[in-house]
């Protein structure tokens, strides 16, 4: 398939401001850095933790439902989740694996006093970040196998926070200084080419029709 061809095809079917957003949106999202969760019960949680994905740039989230599997609350989400890619895995061991086999270092986030303090961590790194419940924290299975600890400072005397503000605190902090680092962390232009087209396709009504057209004109 050209790529190229199919999406000046579908951007006759949006309009021209819509189009122009999804580049200037584009142009800010980042797969540097990337957030797993990990058996989150609350399903609202999640979706929150996808909107700030959304909200910060990050392409992608990787969510571990190896005893809880809920679709995420689009009122939550509030319509994040057509934006940023999900990847769901039935257990830790796979995510971390995928993960790692991307070239991300895994980042466990805890409030260790050995871990890492938020505004000293390298943001060079590729790193995926992983949170899990606020009562019983991350799995011995990422702690085992994280390649490094990462924590908020706080100095209240509850030493926890809900997961979407944990989320939305590190990703504000660490993407801010990405984006003012010298670190290549731009979606490649595949990339880019890819999610204009996938966003293009997740905006016209009647995509399937739309397709069908492209594939009689192609012939």
């Amino acid at each position: 398939m050209d790529k190229a061809h199919l999406l000046n095809y579908l951007i006759d079917f949006i309009t021209t401001e819509r189009y122009q957003k999804f580049q200037e949106i584009l142009a800010n999202r980042t797969k540097h850095f990337t957030v797993a969760v990990e058996d989150i019960y609350q399903m609202h949680n999640t979706s929150a933790v996808i909107r700030s994905c959304d909200v910060f740039g990050i392409q992608e989230a990787y969510l571990v439902e190896e005893k809880f599997g809920k679709p995420l609350d689009e009122n939550i989400a509030m319509g994040a989740q057509k934006w940023v890619d999900s990847y769901r895995y039935q257990n830790s061991n796979a995510c971390i694996e995928s993960l790692k086999n991307k070239g991300y270092k895994i980042i466990a986030t805890t409030p260790h006093d050995d871990s890492c303090l938020l505004e000293a961590f390298d943001v060079a790194q590729k790193s995926a970040f992983f949170f899990g419940t606020e009562r019983h924290g991350l799995s011995d299975t990422v702690m085992e196998q994280a390649d490094g600890y990462l924590k908020i400072p706080m100095v209240g005397f509850t030493e926890s926070l809900n997961i979407s503000v944990s989320v939305a605190i590190i990703l504000q902090s660490i993407t801010q200084r990405l984006r003012a680092s010298d670190v290549a962390w731009q979606l490649l232009p595949e990339e880019l080419l890819d999610k204009q087209i996938d966003w293009a396709q997740k905006s016209i009504r009647s995509i399937e029709d739309v397709m069908q057209r492209y594939e009689m004109i192609k012939k």
